[in-house]
This record gives structure tokens, C-alpha cells and sequence, in this order.
């Protein structure tokens, strides 16, 4: 991996870690994004990472915001439109990977963080760590995605109270809606974090992915759409040598050794 001044890449068993590292509080900017985009599209490409765990650097903050005084600087309707729609890009692509991302929230989780967090397949999430987005009392809405993701995982209701309030809720509020997967005591963050992505990395990767890609494309269609992408999903399996090897493993009682093919 490349060196880059605000991606950090280690990867652990297959398990690659992204830490955004803009101190004081890893906030999301362009020369962020610029070293963020590369670093995904390596770790996409590299067939040694099953699973993506991104986390911020420092123990209080995973990502609290977007760059203000770039906002700021924006004069017209076009200049802001090409921004948001390069973060909807990046951000679609960590949705859409087909190799699981794992938020692992250290600390507050505000704004642009909220809005990455929830473009990630799963969120592990400190119990005091803080949620919320805050646009409105500057004026402006949720413009990363934040508006139409944060519905979907928590319903409009309760998205709609979040987003015209501009209210902070903690971690452990955070699990009990919905907008995390689980809230841990601080220092348990990263090891459950790299424990779910371990787990999923020991599986194959043709059924991973092809799970994930039914998920996220059967979210945009309709129910008998989205089964029949299962449907494909699944058969394509069929023909894999893990399937076999799941199969005939489940039926001779022992662990499967799967080989990604």
C-alpha cells in the first residue's frame, strides 16, 4: 500500500484497517477523500483482504464532520452540487463493495462521520460514543447521504427528529434504533469490530460477496425483483468449488476449508 498523509492501512489476517487520520477530530475534506478513494480501490483490487474495518484515529473521535471552511467557500448551486456528488460517489462505493466494511465508531460520530458510518456494511460503536447530525443548526441538511440513509436504517420518523433537531444520541441509543449493529464498552470497539470481520473473513469469498450484493440490490427493487436476484445469487454458487467443499465438510461433521473459488 501507498503511503498517504491521512489514510492509515494495516491489515491483520485478511482483515484489512483504514484509520482517517486528520487530528483533531478526522474531519472529512478533499485532500481526506483524495487519499481515501485510492486506498479503497487498492483494497477492493487486492485478493489477500476479505473484510474492511474503517476506523478514526485517536480515541475520541471516529470522523465529526465535514470541512466547514470548504463549505463555506461555496458560492453556487453548481459548485456545491460537484462536491456532494463526489462524496455520494465515494460513499456508493463503500456501500456497494462487495467485500463487507465494519465501522469501528471510537468516538463522536457527527455529520459527514454519521453519514460514512452509515454507507458501511456494519457499525460497531463505543457506548458513549456520540451520534447526530448537526447540519441544520448551520443552516444547511444532511448533504452526504445523510437524509436518505439515516430513514432507512431508523425509519423517517425518528430521522426526520435527528435531522431537524440537529440532537447528539450515545452509542447504546444508537444500537437500541437501529443506526448501529452494537454498542461496546471503548476499549472493546476494535476487537469486536476485527472479531465480526475475522469471523466473515473465514467464510468464502464467492458466497460473501455474492450475500452482500443481494442485500444491497435487493434494497432498490422491488420484493419479488429482489427475490429473483437471490435466485441468481444463489445458483451462481452452485457452480463454486466452496460450495462443494461447505457442503461435503457440514456432512463429514468438520470444518470447511474454503479456498475463495
Amino acid at each position: 500500500m501507498a503511503e498517504r498523509q491521512y489514510v492509515k492501512v494495516s491489515i491483520e489476517d485478511r482483515v484489512a484497517i483504514l484509520t482517517i487520520d486528520n487530528p483533531p477530530v478526522n474531519m472529512i475534506s478533499v485532500p481526506v477523500m483524495n487519499d481515501l478513494l485510492p486506498a479503497l480501490n487498492e483494497l477492493f483490487a487486492d485478493d489477500d483482504v476479505k473484510a474492511i474495518v474503517i476506523t478514526g484515529g485517536g480515541q475520541m473521535v471516529f470522523v465529526a464532520g465535514a470541512d466547514i471552511n470548504a463549505i463555506l467557500q461555496l458560492k453556487t448551486h453548481a459548485e456545491a452540487k460537484a462536491i456532494v456528488t463526489e462524496v455520494h460517489d465515494l460513499f456508493q462505493k463503500i456501500e456497494n463493495s462487495a467485500k463487507p466494511i465494519i465501522a469501528a465508531i471510537n468516538g463522536h460520530c457527527l455529520g459527514a462521520g454519521n453519514e460514512l458510518a452509515m454507507a458501511c456494511h456494519m457499525r460497531i460503536a463505543n457506548n458513549r460514543a456520540m451520534f447526530g447530525q448537526p447540519e441544520i443548526g448551520l443552516g444547511i441538511i444532511p448533504g452526504f447521504g445523510g437524509t436518505q440513509r439515516l430513514s432507512r436504517l431508523v425509519g423517517k420518523g425518528k430521522a426526520l427528529e435527528l435531522i431537524l433537531t440537529g440532537d447528539r444520541i450515545t452509542g447504546a441509543e444508537a444500537a437500541s434504533i437501529g443506526l448501529v449493529n452494537k454498542a461496546v464498552p471503548g476499549t472493546e470497539v476494535m476487537k469486536t469490530a476485527m472479531g465480526l470481520a475475522k469471523k466473515i473473513s473465514s467464510y468464502g469469498r464467492p458466497a460473501i460477496a455474492a450475500a452482500v450484493e443481494a442485500v444491497n440490490e435487493g434494497m432498490q427493487v422491488s420484493l419479488s425483483e429482489g427475490l429473483e436476484i437471490e435466485a441468481d445469487k444463489f445458483s451462481s454458487l452452485v457452480e463454486t468449488q466452496d460450495m462443494r467443499e461447505g457442503l461435503t465438510a457440514f456432512l463429514e461433521k468438520r470444518q470447511p476449508k474454503f479456498q475463495d473459488k
